[in-house]
């Protein structure tokens, strides 16, 4: 009889994930994300540090001043909205589905420039560790990249270091050495992508989305830049405290959310 730690250990990691992911979005091959996120061929692929460390920014923010037309402001808030969203996106489902978090750590992230998209395409490595309780079945038989944490408060740490301290905050800054906006401006976006992610797969999530937000929102230290106020028809919604600057564009947009009120 093949064993439920057996079965658990052949199946990927991340695949609780994925299965988020069809089920929101019908597929897993999403504009941003790679496919299955674990990336075979790394050939054209870029790790995230390439972004801080070896100048990469400042070709990333020209070409995004050309896609969107954009003044360089609003070129910057809109590559870091896509980035952070398709970053965060395997920790955030991860860890609401499954109590799994994978280790987005910026070495462990790869990105690729060159896809002709309105973002940048997120991948993770094959080795990029996953943390995960002591209950989980990967505990007890899963592969070499599973980390396992004691408790609740120390998987969320490690979600937070990893993900922004150990990664978005380099790129925050790096952004910000070449394009003057706002941190609190930037930060906005990272709470209503978290929010957003949360919201858009809760038929495929166990547990409340508020709590979900909330817990979310609070271990980053960012939920004071959005709230969670009813739609028309009573469904949670995303009201932004800031803007990601996309009204600026020539072709203005007001995203559902933002701060900005039209009349």
């Amino acid at each position: 009889m093949i064993r439920l730690a057996d079965r658990a250990a052949a199946a990927p990691p991340l695949a609780p994930v994925t299965s988020v992911l069809r089920t929101t979005f019908g597929t897993d091959d999403l504009p941003g994300l790679h496919p299955g996120l674990l990336v075979a061929d790394e050939t054209d692929w870029h790790p995230a540090t390439a972004l801080t460390d070896s100048g990469r920014m400042p070709e990333l923010l020209a070409s995004a001043r050309r896609r969107w037309n954009a003044q360089p402001p609003a070129a910057a808030a809109l590559t870091w909205k896509t980035y952070c969203y398709w970053l965060a996106l395997p920790a955030v489902l991860g860890w609401a589905s499954a109590r799994r978090v994978p280790l987005l750590r910026a070495p462990d992230v790869l990105v690729r420039f060159e896809d002709h998209r309105p973002s940048l395409t997120v991948g993770l490595r094959r080795s990029t560790p996953v943390a995960v309780l002591p209950t989980d079945p990967l505990a007890l038989a899963g592969p070499p990249e599973v980390r396992v944490v004691a408790d609740e408060a120390e998987l969320l740490a490690i979600l937070r270091s990893t993900l922004l301290d150990d990664h978005l905050a380099h790129v925050l800054a790096a952004i910000r050495r070449e394009v003057r906006v706002g941190e609190r401006t930037l930060l906005g976006s990272l709470a209503s992508g978290v929010a957003t992610a949360i919201l858009r797969s809760a038929d495929a999530l166990p547990g409340s989305s508020a709590t979900n937000v909330q817990t979310l929102l609070g271990t980053l230290g960012v939920d004071d830049l959005i709230e969670l106020i009813p739609g028309p028809t009573g469904e949670l919604t995303v009201q932004r405290k800031t803007c990601c600057l996309a009204f600026t564009l020539p072709s203005p947009k007001i995203c559902s959310g933002c701060c900005i009120r039209t009349a």
